[in-house]
């Protein structure tokens, strides 16, 4: 609708709108990976009350952070829309702040949102940043510690598996936050959100089936993903794009402290990697039994 706004505007010649705006995109363009700006009073809306409510959305934490450090937390999985972690992370409805005193919180996107026109500005205001390497590594390397950078790191990719009942994450070849983590001393915190893919149903779309094979060429075309998803209406409960109100919770795990190596090797990279595999697993194996998943059920790492 943004970009429509504004095609629409150019095509009519209301340049006494558009023009401004434009030279002001090109000026604030890399405000998205500069920690953004936000909105108090848009992150205060009563609408996020109710959003969280809806699930409702939860947040546990497992351990307490020193607010000196700042942190990165890798959320999984992403789910259809990564409800939990924008209603925690994102809202000032959620218990973060009682939860993480000292901390704010940066929930990191793609960085294409951030060319919708006026959207973007929408998007910033509640919080939201780039997911660039220069974006993260603009929050993480902000002095007297304190903030936390929250990457979904499945990505759109993760989406495709995203089926009630199943736990899969696609973690194995994403590396880049590890480095991050490395070159500038910030410590990794595994995060699970129990519940997220129960939200929806998706269309059966194994890997090989014809499904699959479009939306990953899709997903490589765009950097997005397209998942063929539906859940419930607003008065029926059979059909529709509205989620199903099943509870989220969150749960924050212990942090993995980080030596700053400014030049990290490739087996640096892999052998904190493999630490932080683990600990996401350990912290899915200890919770699952509280959030209904059944013991025989494992994490699923690809």
């Amino acid at each position: 609708m943004s970009i429509a706004i504004t095609v629409m505007l150019i095509i009519h010649n209301y340049w006494f709108l558009y023009i401004p705006y434009l030279t002001w995109l090109y000026f604030d363009r890399h405000t998205p990976e500069q920690g953004g700006r936000r909105s108090s009073w848009i992150k205060n809306w009563t609408i996020w009350k109710h959003f969280k409510d809806y699930f409702p959305i939860h947040l546990i934490k497992t351990q307490d952070l020193d607010p000196s450090h700042n942190y990165i937390f890798g959320f999984h999985p992403h789910g259809i829309l990564a409800v939990g972690a924008f209603g925690n992370f994102s809202t000032n409805y959620s218990d973060f702040k009682e939860l993480f005193p000292g901390f704010t919180s940066y929930l990191h996107v793609l960085p294409l949102w951030f060319w919708c026109p006026v959207f973007r500005e929408y998007m910033m205001s509640i919080g939201l940043v780039s997911v660039s390497k220069k974006s993260v590594s603009y929050v993480v390397s902000k002095e007297g510690g304190g903030n936390i950078s929250v990457i979904v790191l499945g990505g759109a990719k993760e989406s495709l598996d995203a089926h009630p009942g199943k736990s899969t994450l696609f973690i194995r070849q994403r590396k880049g936050f590890v480095k991050i983590a490395l070159t500038h001393g910030a410590s990794l915190v595994p995060v699970f959100s129990f519940g997220e893919n129960e939200l929806f149903k998706q269309v059966d779309n194994p890997e090989g089936s014809w499904i699959r094979t479009v939306q990953d060429k899709l997903q490589k075309i765009m950097g997005f993903a397209l998942p063929l998803f539906h859940a419930r209406g607003v008065f029926q409960y059979n059909f529709g794009l509205m989620p199903y109100r099943k509870a989220i919770h969150t749960v924050v795990g212990r942090p993995i402290p980080v030596r700053q190596i400014l030049h990290p090797t490739e087996e640096q990279i892999e052998e904190l990697h493999q630490t932080y595999m683990e600990e996401l697993t350990k912290l899915f194996e200890e919770h699952k039994g509280k959030y209904g998943i059944p013991e025989h059920e494992t994490l699923v790492l690809k």
